[in-house]
């Protein structure tokens, strides 16, 4: 009688920090420490947690890192008052990250927030970025419709009027709004997720947190084109896989890319803005076979 196949051995997440200028960053890692490196960032309003079932998907042969940007998830939240929350400080401070771990070269996914800070990133260190897995990340103007445009006026005049008009998206309500628009079956989503992100934004001083960032966000769209420049001058490796059913980041934001990255492999999933939540059995294989073919040899 022929014994049972053996299980495949689960792979060990590590929860690990490291202080950058005086504040604590926590990130997931799991992977071998000499693998190809795949850097996981993340978006509004959740932490690395949105990525606890993607990494061991891919951690078997790929050292996966997922921190969490001041603010977020396990990370320090200093007062605004006192720390610049902007996304031009996230991105130097996940570059000291990546620098204190040793991180020389990174494939990365890039969702919500975290497309602007990992293209800030690019800018800084071309060279560094072996590919691109980009899932309702935006970096061109079409992508910013309907949804944007009481966070415009925001911009416009950083009035106090235009902020607390904006204080909706840190509800309980908002939160679970992000989960759930644009999915076809519900059953497939926790509602973990939405009780996990409201419990970190109703910290004492997190809304004002929240509220500095959507203000600071209107410095990423005059990036846009360097962004682009970008991605014409030194063509990574890109894969889309997005959520064509977000309100937030619509599918319109996705198309763009083709024009400056035309070999990516594009695919629009039929989801919201958390795809991972209920697609992670189309996007894994999809996010798996991508990096073997064309990041794993880089």
């Amino acid at each position: 009688m022929s014994r049972p196949a053996a299980s495949p051995t689960p792979i060990a997440v590590h929860y690990r920090s490291a202080t950058i200028d005086g504040v604590k960053i926590f990130y997931r890692e799991a992977g071998p420490a000499d693998g190809p490196v795949v850097l996981l960032l993340h978006g509004f309003p959740t932490s690395s947690h949105m990525f606890r079932n993607l990494i061991p998907t891919l951690a078997d042969r790929y050292r996966v890192i997922a921190p969490d940007y001041p603010g977020y998830g396990q990370s320090d939240a200093p007062d605004h008052a006192t720390f610049s929350y902007t996304f031009a400080h996230y991105a130097d401070m996940m570059d000291a990250l990546l620098g204190q771990i040793g991180v020389a070269r990174y494939a990365m996914y890039v969702m919500d927030y975290g497309a602007p800070v990992g293209y800030r990133l690019a800018l800084k260190h071309p060279e560094r970025v072996t590919g691109l897995i980009i899932q309702n990340g935006n970096a061109y103007e079409e992508g910013l419709l309907a949804f944007w445009d009481p966070i415009r006026e925001y911009w416009a005049d950083g009035s106090r009027q235009h902020r607390e008009a904006l204080s909706w998206l840190v509800t309980l309500e908002a939160t679970r709004f992000q989960y759930t628009d644009g999915v076809r079956d519900l059953s497939r989503i926790s509602p973990d997720n939405w009780v996990h992100d409201q419990a970190l934004l109703d910290r004492p001083g997190n809304s004002d947190i929240q509220l500095d960032l959507l203000y600071d966000y209107r410095t990423n769209v005059p990036l846009y084109p360097q962004f682009q420049e970008f991605f014409r001058a030194h063509q990574p490796p890109a894969l889309i896989v997005w959520g064509k059913n977000d309100t937030i980041f619509p599918a319109e934001g996705a198309h763009p890319y083709l024009r400056d990255l035309p070999a990516t492999e594009f695919h629009l999933l039929d989801t919201g803005h958390f795809a991972l939540e209920d697609k992670l059995d189309e996007m894994a294989p999809l996010i798996r076979d991508f990096l073997d073919r064309k990041v794993a040899a880089r």
